[in-house]
């Protein structure tokens, strides 16, 4: 089975992030990692890759930096040591708020990185084509794409991050490379929306996974540990959305991810039905433990689970992979956080994030989802 890391922080040519034209201070790759997914119409594979493009010094006299877009460039915010709290490597914290308030001393823009068609060799990397903030609800970054391929158009859901909001987001293209920005399609925290490769009896569909500051307790004897859930939504556009009153999957008391589960691939269709795989989040340290599970759902009720796998990973952090890159690692648990697959006859061809630092593919046989 192939797998490997195919695209690494050391990969990426900063002399030509969108960032440098305006920005004023040094740059880092933080992570290059979470790539949307899919097969471009001449057989190669397309990786959207996340960059965290983070601040060399983001502390500097006595304040906290975080970079923020705006129409005429980059600027950066300085916030005082004083008044925020560091824990989290990847962000800050406003201390004596009502709400829980972040910055983020990263900004996140999407690389288009084309792939042969196994997925085992770079091609070409695609600066001129890369997805950056271009509106005020993205002024903290785009982030974490899924591409689904339905007809003849590809669809990319971006989680957009600024004060305004933490929006989900639509980009469309008609070749699989070139995408354009089409707005808001959710106006609430939701990082995991992915669009069913299919129509469902003539509508789209998608699984959503909305965030909230409070959810509510299951009775004792249930099976389901309550929080963050997988839902399903339907649409006559792809731009607007009605959740379905059905639940859809729930994290499981018994399982590994019983702290939190969210989306992961965009549903395709299989002889036996929609098959997903989803990260789940078992509790360990402060960011916890992210493995890929997998499910398979109805063809004609997708909100009907035929099969849920939350007791064996699919795929788990392999710590030989980053080794060589140990160096740059910042996560305090094991991450694998996958975000697209592609059918290569016997075998899937899996995209993921590993470690919040890198891209990953592996080969899976679909002998193993029998």
């Amino acid at each position: 089975m192939h797998d490997a890391l195919i695209f690494t922080p050391a990969d990426v040519d900063l002399t030509r992030s969108p960032l440098r034209a305006t920005l004023d201070a040094p740059t880092h790759v933080l992570g290059a990692f979470n790539p949307g997914f899919t097969r471009l119409p001449s057989g190669n594979l397309l990786m959207m890759v996340r960059i965290a493009e983070a601040l060399s010094e983001p502390v500097q006299n006595g304040h906290v930096h975080a970079i923020r877009w705006t129409p005429t460039g980059y600027v950066r915010d300085a916030f005082p040591l004083d008044q925020v709290d560091m824990a989290d490597p990847r962000q800050f914290e406003l201390k004596g708020r009502p709400h829980r308030i972040l910055g983020l001393t990263s900004l996140s823009w999407l690389l288009p990185v084309e792939l042969d068609p196994a997925g085992c060799t770079v091609l070409h990397v695609h600066y001129d084509r890369a997805v950056a903030p271009a509106a005020g609800y993205q002024d903290y970054g785009v982030e974490d794409a899924r591409i689904s391929r339905i007809g003849e158009r590809w669809y990319m859901t971006t989680c957009s991050v600024s004060a305004e909001r933490h929006s989900t987001t639509l980009h469309i293209s008609d070749n699989g490379l070139d995408y354009r920005l089409d707005g808001i399609i959710l106006d609430h925290q939701n990082k995991d929306m992915l669009l069913f490769e299919g129509l469902v009896d003539g509508a789209f569909h998608a699984l959503t996974r909305p965030l909230g500051e409070v959810y509510f307790a299951y009775p004792p004897d249930s099976p389901y540990a309550g929080g963050p859930a997988i839902n399903v939504a339907r649409s006559p556009d792809a731009l607007h959305w009605r959740p379905l009153g059905a639940p859809g999957l729930r994290a499981r008391k018994d399982s590994l991810s019983a702290m939190k589960i969210g989306g992961g691939t965009p549903p395709i269709l299989t002889p036996d039905g929609w098959l997903i795989l989803y990260h789940g989040v078992e509790t360990r340290a402060q960011v916890g433990v992210y493995r890929t599970f997998w499910a398979l759902l109805d063809r004609d009720d997708p909100t009907r689970i035929l099969r849920l796998e939350d007791h064996n990973p699919l795929l788990e952090a392999n710590p030989a992979l980053t080794a060589p890159i140990a160096d740059r690692l910042y996560l305090p648990t094991p991450v694998v956080f996958t975000t697209g697959i592609v059918d290569a006859g016997d075998h899937y061809i899996v995209a993921s994030g590993e470690a919040d630092l890198a891209c990953r593919i592996t080969h899976i046989g679909k002998a193993l989802f029998a």
